[in-house]
């Protein structure tokens, strides 16, 4: 199948360039004209801009998959689009969109005779190799026509142990891909992924601050240890019941510097978190944990221990977010 996909980033390259290693075409555009070369070289077709791209797209439906931060940037370009694609075309923001834009931006498109997917994707710079997790939301129709290029993006079922009494479920699942719902439902399922994996990293920090900390001289002489964190993360790498990705990016973090020097602490949210909360607030469902591990990020950037240096070498690790630096 062809696509166009705007927004040649961390993400939207690597889309780029596993679709084509699967057998589609892209046709590609950024603001920086240098992304477009760099995919070009890998044998997309390069746009100089939105109608250049939309240009070069034939056959029916054509789709168009936005890969840019949430926010004006993709409302402005999307509705860019709105005026450039015909009846029945598909636009996907596969970004972090805030799920209640989605359902306001998918009246606004059917209005106009097109149709819009929300796709929440997982994978960050790891993508391009292991495959994309896809949370997918909209018309039934349009998600089982792109079904191939969710497909190809997808990790498939690799060799993660098959879960039993699936026979009766969408077997895509397992291979990575979902359609979640009606329009909005994908990158809800991707916010709610993001929140748990806030709580998930923050449990996992303050288990190695306590662990660094047992070395204090403010405890008892013969109850000190002075442990060693990278042998720890590795060997419950090895059968443990915390075993995670997550865990392997800690693990090969300390592997390489035990202090974490180079990381200051500051812990960034990129929205997710924040949304989470308050879509447990509107359905009154507790979530202490959730709401906690957003508030630590907060204080973060006010005063950092051991814990946030790890919750650093963590995103860094997936998603490569570099951290702002420490204020003076």
């Amino acid at each position: 199948m062809q696509i166009g996909v705007i927004g040649l980033g961390r993400m939207g390259a690597n889309i780029s360039r596993r679709l084509m290693r699967a057998g589609h075409s892209t046709v590609v555009w950024d603001a920086n004209p240098a992304a477009v070369q760099g995919l070009g070289a890998d044998g997309a077709t390069g746009a100089t801009g939105l109608a250049d791209l939309v240009g070069k797209l034939s056959g029916s439906p054509r789709a168009v998959w936005v890969m840019l931060p949430h926010g004006k940037i993709t409302d402005d370009t999307i509705a860019q689009l709105t005026g450039l694609l015909g009846k029945g075309d598909i636009i996907i923001d596969g970004g972090n969109t805030y799920y209640k834009d989605d359902v306001r931006r998918g009246k606004e498109l059917a209005a106009k005779g097109l149709r819009y997917l929300d796709v929440g994707t997982s994978g960050g710079v790891w993508g391009l190799e292991r495959g994309y997790c896809l949370m997918i939301g909209g018309d039934k129709d349009a998600v089982d026509h792109l079904d191939p290029i969710f497909k190809a993006l997808a990790p498939g079922i690799g060799t993660i142990e098959r879960t039993g009494n699936r026979e009766n479920h969408d077997q895509r699942a397992e291979h990575g891909y979902i359609h979640a719902g009606p329009v909005g439902a994908g990158h809800f399922v991707k916010m709610i992924h993001n929140g748990i994996e806030y709580g998930m990293m923050q449990a996992m920090a303050e288990g190695f601050d306590i662990l660094q900390g047992r070395a204090s001289a403010k405890l008892p002489a013969d109850e000190r240890f002075d442990l060693n964190m990278a042998d720890i993360a590795e060997v419950w790498r090895r059968g443990s019941v915390v075993t995670s990705w997550l865990l392997d990016l800690t693990s090969a973090a300390l592997a390489k510097d035990d202090k974490l020097s180079s990381f200051s602490g500051v812990v960034e949210d990129s929205g997710e978190g924040r949304w989470t909360v308050e879509a447990a607030i509107e359905e009154a469902v507790p979530a202490e944990v959730l709401a906690a591990s957003l508030f630590v990020r907060f204080r973060s950037r006010q005063d950092h221990t051991f814990a946030e240096k790890i919750l650093s070498a963590m995103r860094f690790g997936f998603g490569g977010h570099v951290e702002a630096p420490t204020k003076g």
